[in-house]
């Protein structure tokens, strides 16, 4: 591991079911120097769509959250930027998708579905860069499919427009999350344009964040999958910049801290649905450690938050009385 600790930025990427204002406050809690929405449709948000709005909840306790939004009528992202967004105090940062892959967002021409087009690209991006006083970024990918790697095109294109920076997720579409980011691909963008460019892709340990900063030479990283289940890596990645040991993460931690994301969801969404969307968070929390298995199965089966609560202090328990004897350590 190099000893280099320059202080780049670490952000929460935008994550669809994942990065709610519950899980923002967390990762914001434990160093993200940025935190963004679930994806925001402007054409939903044009029509006061009362879930756009459910998803772009903002908490008191939030300081670092920005939105981020998708579409591609220039007309509309005008109008909803204008009127809809700009009036919102708490967002500093307006970042636009165009590396979104699910099959429904592509098919409607949205997403990593403009990345066919960099004559649009450039529009949306200018309109984008028009509309508002906000920081701009977009967060794109490497291309459609491996016969249309088109990023630095792309890239050129959004600098052009004047956008603020870039963040570059270094898979094609068509890879959707399988195989390695292309970290090199980061390094070349970089190295083409004199914007920021923020590196993504495959960053789930300190060291990983590390690499990918000394491999791209990129101004900051963003972290998605990686950060699921594991808000603490933004507190370990900042130990290390600041010269500490990397801390460790007990069981304890891990298990207070779902108490604490399930408190937050409950301030302001329905028990029910808090129930039913914390079941997969809690899934990656407690990924490795003992009786992980059981206990995910059985949370499922839970149907209200006190159910949740003295199921886990029952699992803190069992971990406090038997994790010496387990395979699997208490550790992350």
């Amino acid at each position: 591991m190099s000893q280099s600790r320059e202080n780049k930025s670490v952000m929460l990427a935008p994550l669809a079911g994942v990065t709610d204002s519950a899980f923002r406050v967390i990762a914001e809690e434990n160093g993200a120097d940025k935190t963004f929405t679930e994806m925001v449709s402007v054409n939903a948000l044009r029509y006061d769509n009362r879930a756009t709005y459910d998803i772009m909840y903002h908490s008191d306790l939030e300081h670092k959250s920005n939105i981020q939004i998708f579409g591609r009528d220039e007309d509309i992202i005008e109008e909803v930027v204008k009127d809809k967004i700009n009036i919102l105090p708490y967002y500093d940062e307006i970042c636009f998708n165009m590396g979104c892959p699910a099959p429904k967002i592509f098919k409607n021409g949205q997403g990593s579905a403009l990345l066919s087009d960099p004559h649009k690209v450039y529009s949306i991006a200018k309109t984008l860069v028009d509309s508002t006083d906000k920081i701009v970024s977009v967060k794109y990918r490497l291309g459609i499919n491996e016969d249309s790697i088109n990023y630095i095109e792309v890239g050129h294109a959004l600098e052009d427009a004047g956008v603020d920076y870039v963040i570059l997720h270094a898979r094609t579409r068509e890879q959707f999350y399988q195989g390695k980011a292309r970290w090199d691909e980061i390094r070349k963008l970089k190295e083409d344009l004199s914007i920021p460019v923020i590196a993504n892709g495959d960053v789930y340990t300190v060291e990983d964040y590390i690499n990918i900063l000394e491999q791209t030479k990129a101004d900051g990283v963003m972290i998605a999958r990686g950060a699921m289940g594991n808000p603490f890596i933004f507190r370990q990645i900042k130990d290390y910049l600041a010269g500490r040991e990397v801390s460790r993460v007990s069981f304890r931690e891990i298990l207070a801290t779902i108490k604490r994301q399930y408190d937050l969801s409950l301030a302001y969404k329905d028990e029910r649905l808090v129930v039913n969307q914390m079941r997969k968070h809690v899934g990656w929390y407690i990924k490795g450690l003992a009786q992980a298995t059981t206990f995910r199965k059985r949370v499922n089966e839970t149907k209200t938050s006190q159910e949740i609560f003295d199921l886990l202090d029952e699992y803190e328990r069992y971990l406090e009385e038997n994790y010496d004897r387990e395979e699997r350590s208490n550790i992350k």
